[in-house]
């Protein structure tokens, strides 16, 4: 064995890197972290810091950028659900931190609306919790007991469901009961929507729009309860001790943050629209290819382009494209069905969109030679 040989990146490995036109799907790696964010997590790397110190300070200035009561940083947005509910549930007593998720004489009921149960349940029923499903405003209001310890809503499903965010936040609190939202690939707008709806706390992923941090997640809200939420979760001995967030983690999504309230959106949806408009542009030499552009719901918020063909014209499918825009070099990853592909350039590199077009005009050109 050599015992020099270093390890230094991907391709020492064998692992290929990718183009990602798909969005900030955490089995792509999520997004990439703006060079602010890399060189806040190198500074705080190079000194130590007493955690529950830089937490408290760090969630003040999250709560100032933000323009919200309080912020807390998690090891992901999954962790915020696990620690959100656990402060539900336990609060700040020791004793009842340290028995979880043994819920025994503590309440343990999450009310949830049936349009927003998601795969991402068990991240608030690790806690020892079990759901209660409703589907209208009389169903609500009968499914409060002395055992509800919190209202959980879906952002992407808010639309969805037949009671209103607002309604749901109105109700929780008319109960006593705190309300929390996953709204993991939103935007984290100021001011917050659904703060300025009523919910008690809102969480959000670091590495998805933010481009934090991949290993970290922001949670806005009230302070009482986030700070709760910080005893539930690392450095304590808590139920979210293993969702440990460092100081790495910490500074770099703060520095996310901060450069989210500076960003220029408008400029960055522009250089989403050229991108597609350069990808598109394949297709004028394509028979029977169709390009649609759509606007996103909630999360991944960036135009999608939708190219549609027929293979049998094309000489190619689209199942047969992706296939080879993934085995290809440099390697592309799109979604899309049996009769097209959609770009999402929501997380592509500047030139990446060229690369892209180029790539694909020769796919379609050789499969028609």
């Amino acid at each position: 064995m050599n015992h020099d040989l270093r390890v230094t990146n991907y391709s020492d490995l064998g692992v290929r890197p990718l183009i990602n036109c798909v969005g900030t799907l955490t089995v792509l790696s999520g997004s990439l972290a703006l060079p602010q964010v890399r060189q806040a997590m190198f500074e705080a790397a190079s000194r130590y810091v007493v955690l529950a110190e830089l937490m408290e300070a760090v969630g003040a200035r999250l709560g100032q950028v933000m323009q919200c009561e309080w912020g807390l940083v998690t090891n992901g947005c999954a962790a915020a659900l696990t620690q959100v509910t656990a402060a539900c549930v336990a609060g700040t007593d020791a004793e009842r931190i340290g028995r979880l998720p043994d819920t025994t004489g503590m309440k343990n009921e999450v009310i949830v609306q049936a349009a927003h149960r998601v795969g991402y349940d068990r991240a608030i029923r690790a806690v020892g919790t079990r759901f209660v499903e409703v589907n209208t405003a009389a169903e609500l209001e009968a499914a409060y007991t002395d055992r509800t310890a919190m209202v959980f809503m879906f952002g992407d499903a808010a639309d969805r469901g037949p009671i209103s965010v607002r309604d749901m936040a109105a109700s929780a609190r008319a109960h006593g009961v705190p309300s929390l939202v996953d709204a993991a690939a939103e935007r984290p707008d100021v001011p917050n929507w659904y703060l300025e709806q009523g919910v008690d706390a809102v969480a959000y992923s670091g590495g998805k729009c933010l481009r934090g941090p991949q290993a970290s997640g922001l949670v806005l809200g009230r302070k009482d309860l986030l700070q709760a939420a910080f005893l539930n979760g690392c450095p304590h001995g808590a139920i979210g001790r293993p969702m440990k967030v460092g100081k790495e983690e910490i500074m770099g999504l703060l520095a996310a943050v901060e450069q989210w309230v500076a960003r220029d959106h408008q400029a960055e949806w522009a250089e989403w629209e050229r991108r597609l408009a350069v990808i598109a542009a394949v297709g004028a030499d394509v028979p029977t290819m169709a390009a649609s552009v759509s606007q996103p719901g909630r999360s991944n918020v960036a135009p999608h382009l939708t190219l549609r063909w027929q293979a049998e014209a094309a000489g190619i499918g689209a199942t047969q494209v992706r296939h080879e825009l993934s085995a290809g070099e440099p390697r592309i990853e799109v979604s899309g069905g049996d009769d097209g592909i959609t770009i999402n350039p929501y997380m592509m590199e500047e030139g990446e969109a060229e690369i892209v077009a180029d790539v694909l005009a020769g796919l379609f050109c050789r499969a028609r030679q």
